[in-house]
């Protein structure tokens, strides 16, 4: 059989590709809409370590994906860009003295040559670049709208710092105990400004729009939980000794009103110094510097143990007037709900866990039919009715709840109210290699965004990129970038210093994709109107919440704007699975498992590595990596060289393979079309190995097989599909069709059963009788064999299911 040269087949091909710009693609409005299709991978960050071979799997299912949907008359929209800004390439230049842009431009040029090697069909001539001026003008363009629109604020929020490194950190930098991963100094959490996004006022759009979504219920489960709607109610607490001081707490029971034993403050809630006592001042701050070493995670896990300390301050409850303490505990966060918590030891977990440290009050207010046992292990939970609550004793919950609310509007202590867990998003970071936010502080005017004409604001050009000693951005010490004149009244004034997160390139980039190369408008109005929304939008299950709500949040601002056509921009989406070590682990440095996938092209060629990555199993199961079975599906591209350089044939071919061809194309139309790639590849290596051994290549067969399997082995089905006469590429070869009846099989294999045992199979026409079944199924030798010597009492012959023959 001939050698099989993918290194020059696949070269070969990759040059014509991008020669003849085969997959540029222009909006042609003869097009119908139905026909158009924009298919998304989520774009890498180009980090130094290269692709692995876990990279290519989502990129070569929308590859299939969208060369099935051009051979079936789809103007396909499908681009490859590079989320280039962030913390790694910073973090290297502090590191090395490299400039951020020097590191992150030779990681897209590593990721681009890995990409095209392994021939996937980007419209090459949209790659977008986040860390560039010509793109992030746009994104500082956006930024605006968001400020005169009033989403954007500024605000003082807690980040995580390293005393050691001068360096804020990212929660992915601070190691599970509570350390800087960098130089294992304790982190803590320093106050600094900080610029914010109001995306809590689009919690309910961003929540009830999932429902018109095409995405996993994982997916959107997660993103609902993140959001976090509840229904419940606001309850006033006043201080004991001075009414006009107010702790807002917010309960999702109202129930349980009577059953609070004391009240929990966040060790940074503003009234924590009015509220403390000074026989309690010093406990207090040495609770508060330890709880400052804590991150959030850490603080709200629920498995850890609760700690405290009184305030030495009570409120009054606000329906039995009794004194209730006040207490600081960690368990209890800022971030969340008003930082303020109302324990209800017996029906509460946490509270229930922190009572028992402190040897607070425990007052039972739900009960379930027969009462409790005393004393409480843990929290009741369950429902129930109310006992020990006034007016609402013997209620269940749901009508309690009720009736608090409205006892507590009546009181007017407190209402109804309808929370949400999402928090204003904290659009900045103190680094060098992001966005910079296009805006001035003048003592005069204040905040002062520029002018749209001004942008882009580009970063400076130096060499130092160490915060300063105060925590702020490395551009708050460039001092000639630093000041500037105030665009509103020409007075000196300063340049913002913070920078904008790696999330706010990657919010908008599918839409700069559909115009990338506009200089006088983010996109062009008819352009998106014609692309979106994403069809299909694959990407891995790490950007299944904040990625995809922030995406949908800018999305959501721009349509209220005027300036996109949808609501949503991401219709569908499909998360495909991780691809382990072939020790069965998480691939990894550390662990020595990373497979890379230059070898992995250098050895079997890229059409093996797409073809096994997608051979593997179905696209959302994790699945280990296995050398070994790349040599089989080599081994099966192998056989198809073979077969296109045997003898030819114009002649029809004989009647069994043809319809094996037929079920091959309705098997593989129908499985790609579904993403279901794997059992398409298992139907095309059903028709070579029945194929091959004909030792004749008939071209009825040959030519519409090549083009099934060209989505999945792009090389060589062009060097194949050529080497047959074709002289356009295979890319423009219309998609194959089946004539059904050709797929219906006209046999059948039952099982013939004695006594209800199987003992033999039986292969007959579909259409046959019970009788003529039955008579067949007794003319088996071994059936009998197994019968002789015994009278047959039944026999039960069911076409197209089984036959039983009763014997005595």
């Amino acid at each position: 059989m001939a050698h099989y040269p993918f290194s020059k087949i696949e070269a070969k091909w990759q040059e014509y590709w991008q020669q003849h710009q085969i997959f540029a693609v222009k909006e042609d409005p003869s097009i119908p809409v139905e026909k158009r299709a924009y298919v998304l991978d989520m774009f890498p960050y180009p980090s130094g370590n290269g692709l692995h071979v876990g990279h290519p799997e989502g990129y070569t299912a929308t590859d299939i994906y969208v060369r099935f949907l051009r051979a079936n008359g789809f103007n396909v929209l499908h681009p490859m860009g590079f989320d280039s800004f962030g913390l790694p390439a910073e973090n290297y230049a502090i590191k090395t003295g490299t400039h951020p842009q020097i590191t992150t431009e030779e990681n897209i040029e590593t990721f681009r040559k890995q990409i095209k090697r392994l021939g996937f069909s980007y419209d090459w001539s949209r790659e977008v670049q986040t860390h560039t001026p010509d793109y992030y003008r746009w994104t500082q363009w956006i930024f605006l709208q968001l400020y005169h629109k009033g989403l954007a604020y500024e605000d003082y929020a807690p980040i995580n710092w390293c005393p050691s490194c001068k360096i804020g950190l990212a929660n992915e930098e601070v190691s599970s105990d509570g350390k800087c991963d960098r130089c294992d100094t304790p982190v803590i959490r320093k106050q600094l400004r900080q610029w914010k996004l109001k995306i809590t006022k689009y919690a309910e759009e961003l929540l009830t729009d999932l429902d018109d979504l095409d995405w996993p219920d994982a997916v959107k489960a997660m993103q609902r939980n993140w959001i976090g709607k509840s229904q419940g109610a606001s309850i006033n607490f006043a201080l004991k000794d001075d009414a006009n001081t107010i702790i807002s707490i917010y309960t999702t029971r109202p129930e349980t009103l009577y059953g609070v034993t004391y009240i929990v403050v966040a060790p940074e809630h503003p009234l924590i110094e009015s509220i403390t006592t000074d026989t309690q001042r010093m406990a207090v701050e040495q609770y508060q510097a330890a709880s400052a070493l804590k991150n959030d995670l850490e603080r709200s896990e629920l498995s850890k143990t609760k700690s405290g300390v009184f305030s030495g301050s009570y409120v009054i409850h606000p329906l039995t007037q009794q004194s209730i303490p006040i207490w600081v505990g960690d368990y209890v966060l800022m971030s969340y709900g008003t930082g303020a918590v109302m324990a209800v030891p017996a029906h509460d977990q946490r509270d229930f866990e922190f009572a028992s440290i402190y040897n607070l009050p425990i007052k039972i207010v739900i009960s379930p039919e027969g009462g409790l046992a005393l004393p409480l292990e843990r929290a009741f939970t369950e429902d129930g009715v109310t006992i020990e609550s006034d007016a609402w004793n013997g209620m269940n919950v749901a009508l309690a709840k009720e009736q608090a609310i409205i006892a507590i509007e009546k009181a007017g202590c407190g209402h109804r109210k309808t929370n949400y867990k999402l928090r204003d998003w904290i659009f900045s970071r103190q680094r060098y290699w992001g966005e910079p936010i296009p805006v001035v502080h003048c003592e005069h005017c204040g905040i002062v965004p520029l002018s749209e004409s001004d942008l882009p604001l580009e970063l400076p050009k130096v060499t130092s990129y160490q915060t300063s000693d105060t925590g702020e951005s490395p551009l708050a010490t460039m001092t000639d970038w630093l000041h500037t004149t105030c665009p509103k009244c020409q007075s000196p004034a300063k340049r913002e210093t913070n920078t904008m997160p790696q999330w706010a390139g990657s919010c908008w980039y599918y839409l700069r994709y559909i115009d990338p190369h506009n200089t006088e408008v983010f996109i062009d109005k008819e352009k998106e109107s014609y692309w979106m929304p994403v069809d299909l939008y694959i990407g891995g299950m790490e950007h299944a919440v904040l990625h995809l709500l922030y995406a949908r949040f800018w999305h959501k601002v721009l349509y209220d704007l005027g300036l996109v056509s949808t609501k949503e921009p991401f219709q569908r989406l499909i998360n495909q699975g991780m691809i382990l070590g072939e020790n069965n682990e998480k691939m990894s440095k550390s662990r020595g498992n990373v497979v890379n996938p230059d070898d992995m092209i250098d050895q079997f060629g890229a059409d093996t590595l797409r073809l096994y990555e997608m051979f593997m199993g179905p696209l959302q199961a994790t699945k280990p990596w296995s050398t070994h079975g790349m040599v089989g599906v080599h081994r099966f591209l192998s056989k198809v060289y073979d077969y296109a350089h045997l003898p030819r044939s114009e002649e029809e071919p004989p009647k069994s393979l043809q319809v094996t061809l037929h079920k091959t194309i309705k098997k593989v139309t129908e499985d790609t079309r579904n993403l279901e790639f794997n059992t398409a590849i298992s139907q095309m290596m059903i028709f070579i190995n029945e194929a091959l051994p004909i030792k004749i290549c008939y071209q009825q067969l040959f030519n519409p097989f090549i083009i099934l399997l060209a989505p999945y082995a792009p090389h060589l089905a062009e060097e194949l599909y050529a080497l047959h006469g074709a002289t356009n590429s295979i890319t423009f070869a219309p998609w194959p069709t089946w004539q059904e009846e050709m797929t219906i099989d006209s046999e059948v294999t039952l099982g013939v059963q004695i006594n209800g045992k199987l003992r033999a199979e039986i292969t007959v026409a579909k259409d046959i009788s019970a009788d003529d079944l039955g008579q067949q199924a007794l003319a088996i030798p071994r059936i009998q064999e197994l019968c002789e010597g015994n009278s047959i009492k039944k026999i039960i012959a069911i076409p197209g299911k089984i036959v039983n023959i009763i014997i005595a």
